[in-house]
């Protein structure tokens, strides 16, 4: 409740210490008073007190952390995107890494069990080094009503300090959002265990995990894409996952979504998939179709759209869904092939029942085939 002191008929000041006058510039319709017979009393009309129920509009606390290599690699693409209406935070034992980070926020680990250095792909290193500094990430959480865990698994920073971070987050009852990434088969295959086990922590202590695997980039890549490239892809995929959800909360939207509608789908909600891709307006309608037919009837279905000026004539999709299995993830990560979403949409194979999509115009020039992407 917030109320108004009005001394004078041009002005109202507000006594709520975050409303700095916000009706000072503003025309106020002319106060008009009875006029009154010079034979009775006659009213004085000072100071006065208006109640009104409306309250300072307050907006989604979103917190992006980023542990390890890949974690911070991922929060520079994020910073250098213009991500706007999110605070960054760059977790690391490495001092050295630090420094490159474009974070406002960094954040260094297990000073006195690193003594500033990496932990040399050891996760147990990692989990020692998030405890040690245990309140001081609980500090930095503090006051979030959103918070991203982005990591890289596989490695020791990531991997075993990640689900330590998560598990603070969780615990303050903040809504704690896991993106990271699945290591490249050629990595090896200590890293994809590694990463197996870090996931499966991860999993317990986050109310949504969106795993990438990045064998899965390589479907979109060039055959002549160089590794570190291949790197930065997997980083850039990152930054989607979690642009594509904090955008329609923290952007006014054609069709809004606030925080509130993020939350029911995505509290405590286990694992997700994550889809990304670019399509025209008119295939809109076929996308809305194919989710709600592939979904349960009794599925919680947000839709969200905002306007995105770096986009010319297209749209920007990102699909999460959640509600999976632990185990049907896994099956995802050690089979790629499982990880495949078939797109029947076009090739006569639509699910039965569904309206007529909007076709697409005889005239219309053709485009390139769409590079889209599902995890």
């Amino acid at each position: 409740m917030v109320t108004l002191q009005l001394t004078n008929r041009s002005g109202v000041i507000s006594s709520h210490p975050s409303i700095p006058t916000p009706f000072k510039n503003k025309k106020l319709l002319p106060f008009v008073a009875r006029k009154c017979s010079p034979l009775r009393n006659r009213r004085h009309f000072g100071t006065f007190f208006v109640s009104s129920s409306f309250s300072p509009m307050e907006t989604a606390k979103i917190k992006v952390v980023g542990i390890g290599g890949g974690g911070n690699n991922a929060v520079n693409r994020m910073v250098g995107s213009g991500l706007q209406g999110v605070d960054f935070y760059a977790i690391n034992t490495d001092s050295q890494a630090l420094l490159q980070s474009d974070a406002e926020n960094p954040i260094q680990i297990g000073e006195l069990l690193t003594r500033g250095l990496g932990t040399g792909g050891n996760p147990h290193l990692g989990e020692q080094a998030a405890e040690e500094s245990r309140e001081t990430i609980a500090s930095a959480l503090k006051g979030s009503d959103l918070v991203f865990i982005t990591a890289g698994m596989g490695g020791g920073t990531g991997s075993g300090a990640a689900p330590v971070v998560a598990q603070i987050s969780k615990d303050a009852g903040y809504l704690t959002v896991g993106v990271v990434t699945y290591p490249f088969s050629f990595e090896g295959r200590k890293r994809s265990l590694q990463a197996l086990e870090a996931i499966e922590k991860l999993q317990k202590n986050v109310d949504t995990l969106i795993v990438i695997p990045n064998d899965r980039l390589l479907d979109i890549a060039d055959e002549q894409t160089p590794l570190q490239d291949a790197f930065r892809l997997a980083d850039d995929v990152l930054r989607q996952g979690v642009q594509g959800i904090s955008d329609i909360i923290t952007i006014p939207g054609l069709v809004n979504v606030d925080f509130a509608d993020v939350k029911a789908v995505m509290k405590d909600s286990g694992t997700a998939m994550l889809g990304v891709g670019d399509i025209t307006l008119q295939e809109v309608n076929r996308v809305s179709q194919v989710v709600t037919s592939l979904a349960d009837p009794s599925a919680n279905i947000i839709f969200g759209a905002v306007v995105d000026d770096r986009y010319n004539g297209e749209i920007h999709v990102t699909i999460i869904a959640t509600g999976f299995s632990q185990s049907f993830q896994k099956t995802l990560l050690t089979d790629p092939r499982a990880a495949k979403l078939v797109d029947r949409v076009g090739s006569g194979q639509e699910s039965k029942g569904l309206s007529s999509p909007l076709k697409l115009s005889s005239t219309a020039p053709p485009r390139q085939p769409l590079r889209k992407l599902f995890f």
